[in-house]
């Protein structure tokens, strides 16, 4: 994962990381000789004094952010039709995530939820650390297989009192009102939400009579697929219900994109990220 990653975070996410999520603020770094050009305002007076000649202050941004995020590792994330599934999907983009931002000297913390707390590691800085979140992203079995994002994010306002940037990683089909978590969350922190999706959840396959499995609740439903009209309302539940959900995402003012097991996740996260 490290090396399948390392390449797209050097040449393209560093730099729109970087630009995409600001620092706290600007912090004094040094004093050097007055340039032409330079603002008046920066002249600082005291060392200009001292030395007969002017000279200026440096600021830096002040870089060192908290990112954390927020994986749900419900039953539904087990789906996929295709290479991948979801949880396949939601494992490469934390990879991409978590190794910008160490490139960028951040902190990076992971809480897994299902319909509980499942899992919990504290932000740090560091490759080994990003390492040891990849590695419970791949081999942590979840106690449930339900769904309730709220969980984990009244965890994370629990937990981190500063401000920190929160990726929200899931497909949101989850009964609970998980918008009202995510508009309390946003209050606080930086949030966005990455929604993924399959193909199969989209559009039914035309291949006669169907069983489908709930991963979640254990039930199971027949369906005819090789009906038209039960083949145009899957899709259409399935539209509404994306476009409602990033509706609501861009009324509270939480920035979300959306990430398809069958198609490149590296276009949306890019252009995401140039949106901020």
């Amino acid at each position: 994962m490290e090396i399948k990653t390392k390449g797209l975070t050097k040449h393209i996410f560093s730099g729109e990381y970087h630009s995409a999520f600001k620092g706290r603020g600007m912090a004094f770094s040094e004093v050097r000789d007055y340039q032409f050009g330079d603002e008046v305002r920066t002249i600082d007076w005291n060392v200009t004094a001292r030395y007969n000649n002017p000279y200026v202050k440096v600021f830096e941004e002040e870089r060192e952010l908290t990112v954390m995020l927020v994986i749900d590792i419900s039953g539904s994330e087990e789906f996929g039709t295709t290479e991948k599934t979801k949880k396949d999907l939601a494992l490469e983009i934390a990879a991409i995530l978590a190794f910008s931002a160490i490139a960028n000297n951040d902190k990076v913390g992971l809480i897994l939820v299902s319909d509980k707390m499942e899992r919990y590691i504290a932000p740090e800085k560091g490759k080994k650390h990003v390492l040891i979140i990849l590695r419970e992203l791949i081999e942590f079995k979840a106690k449930s297989k339900l769904t309730d994002i709220n969980e984990g994010l009244k965890f994370l306002r629990n937990t981190q009192k500063k401000r920190t940037i929160t990726f929200v990683i899931s497909d949101f089909i989850d009964q609970n009102n998980f918008m009202e978590g995510m508009r309390l969350t946003k209050k606080r922190h930086d949030t966005i939400a990455i929604k993924l999706s399959d193909i199969a959840e989209q559009i039914l396959p035309n291949v006669g009579l169907i069983q489908l499995f709930n991963a979640e609740s254990g039930e199971t439903t027949w369906v005819n697929s090789s009906s038209r009209e039960v083949r145009a309302k899957y899709q259409k539940d399935f539209q509404e219900n994306e476009a409602t959900t990033l509706k609501e995402f861009k009324k509270a003012g939480i920035d979300s994109v959306s990430c398809r097991t069958d198609e490149d996740m590296i276009k949306p996260l890019v252009a995401l990220f140039q949106k901020r």
